[in-house]
């Protein structure tokens, strides 16, 4: 009984999620129009192409970034007397960071 009530949740939270942010776009986009504002300001954000340029960048730092965590951790474990149930999740998620941090500021400076 368990095993089925976790997929049912998480359906129905990502179905809540989505319900909900749809839900309320669309009442602002209705209450702008209400207003008068000009439909354009709809698309301002949108660049045609891009988008998929920057989530390759950032998920090829992201996993470069994870690669050399798990790299440093070996080198770490294997010449030093430090923990190894610390030390990979230490590195894997700062290095994960550092990679996110670098593929954000070359996607700042590629796609701008």
């Amino acid at each position: 009984m368990e095993e089925i009530l976790i997929p049912i949740s998480f359906f129905l939270a990502v179905f809540g999620i989505v319900y909900l942010y749809l839900s309320t776009r669309n009442k602002e986009r209705l209450a702008l129009i209400e207003k008068g504002a000009d439909a354009s300001i709809f698309n301002l954000g949108k660049r045609a192409g891009s988008s998929w340029k920057v989530i390759v960048l950032n998920l090829a730092f992201l996993l470069m970034g994870i690669g050399l965590g798990v790299f440093i951790a070996n080198l770490l474990t294997t010449y030093t007397s430090l923990d190894e149930d610390a030390i990979y999740p230490a590195l894997i998620f700062l290095m994960a960071g550092i990679g996110l941090y670098v593929g954000f500021t070359q996607t700042k400076k590629h796609v701008d």
